[in-house]
């Protein structure tokens, strides 16, 4: 299908660095620290758990040795990556949620198989007294490393920083706190966190796929993603139905299919270029962009790819936009902070994510920004 939007505005994302370099399988960057006798993996691993908040002055020497060991790891075009998650938030990716706030790389994350070394990394709220019998992970590869920022408490060089993050208090989020490290908390490991850039929604990948793992360290896949219908077809037999036992609503025996509605499709979109002329694009990463349909044109492949992500401003806060119906935003801070999440009256959704409804009239510079992708 062409694209035949005609939004309030657009305009182009400031440029950013890109990793020029394309992933193959087994070439992830390593994170790299400098171990020794004077320091130790433990000084390490303390330096990484040491909350940093943006407190206007220069870090000292072991803050800027932390955020080195940080940069080692990277994400790269075909870089392999997670996204942790409950039950209680299965239903709403099979509904057309998006990639969006905290994630891992899968080989930083290679040693936590089980749902019980997972859990700290869901980003959600766990019911009362739940037991972690088993735990949800929305697989993916990345399409490029312009849609992801290092949630640090301070810039670095010309990388972005989220310093609100790290200073929300308690009452206002959900999951652990935010280091401003660049590393999630954890008692035994080092595990880099990544964030989408500005928090905002990422297009899912084709071969996307959802798996749970289970108390006994079992991987099951459940669901893969096929772009083209934007579908989720259903993979396991009914062994596993017990494993959507906390999912609420969920119809365990069915695929799921997004709806054609206006407010069924996403704000955020990939669309490219094939012989000049502008279609909705998909991306199979690293190697694959091809224009967005059924039939033989899954095999034209495109000239120019970019992201596309409706934007606005409301009571002066630049947000996201994630959704819409009729005269209503559903609108996601793309920076929060405790005094942007109070004059908003924002929920936290998940970690990181605050989202509040807001109406179409008192919402200001409404457009969309397009991200390029080099080919």
């Amino acid at each position: 299908m062409r694209d035949t939007a005609s939004p309030p505005a657009r305009e182009m994302a400031p440029p950013r660095a890109v990793l020029p370099h394309v992933l193959d399988d087994n070439d992830d960057t390593p994170l790299l620290a400098p171990v020794t006798r004077q320091l130790s993996w433990e000084r390490v691993h303390e330096l990484s758990q040491t909350p940093r908040h943006h407190a206007g002055t220069g870090p000292d020497a072991e803050q800027r040795l932390i955020t080195r060991v940080r940069r080692t790891a990277t994400v790269q075009r075909g870089t392999r990556m997670k996204k942790i998650f409950t039950a209680a938030q299965l239903p709403g990716f099979l509904a057309g949620r998006l990639i969006s706030g905290f994630c891992y790389r899968s080989t930083d994350l290679a040693d936590l198989r089980t749902a019980a070394d997972l859990s700290i990394l869901t980003g959600a709220q766990p019911a009362p007294g739940a037991a972690h019998d088993v735990v949800f992970v929305l697989r993916w590869r990345a399409t490029d490393p312009i849609d992801y920022d290092i949630p640090f408490a301070a810039p670095v060089d010309d990388l972005p920083a989220y310093p609100g993050l790290t200073n929300i208090p308690p009452h206002e989020r959900i999951g652990p706190p935010v280091l401003g490290t660049g590393f999630a908390p954890s008692r035994q490991h080092l595990i880099p966190e990544f964030v989408t850039t500005d928090l905002a929604d990422l297009p899912l990948p084709a071969n996307s796929t959802i798996v749970a793992h289970t108390a006994a360290g079992d991987e099951v896949p459940l669901y893969s993603y096929l772009p083209e219908q934007r579908a989720w077809l259903r993979l396991f037999g009914p062994q596993w139905r017990n494993l959507l036992a906390g999912a609420p609503g969920l119809q365990i025996d069915q695929e799921y299919v997004a709806t054609n509605t206006d407010a069924a499709a996403p704000t955020t979109r990939l669309v490219g270029h094939f012989h000049g002329e502008l279609y909705d694009a998909l991306a199979d990463p690293p190697h694959e962009f091809r224009v967005l349909a059924r039939g033989r044109a899954p095999h034209f492949l495109l000239e120019t790819l970019a992201r596309r992500t409706c934007r606005a401003t409301w009571r002066g806060v630049p947000c996201t936009v994630v959704r819409t119906e009729g005269d209503w935003l559903r609108l996601r801070i793309s920076h929060p902070d405790a005094q942007s999440i109070l004059d908003l009256g924002a929920q936290c959704v998940e970690r990181g994510i605050y989202e509040v409804w807001a109406p179409l009239s008192e919402c200001a510079d409404l457009h969309e920004t397009e991200t390029p992708y080099p080919l």
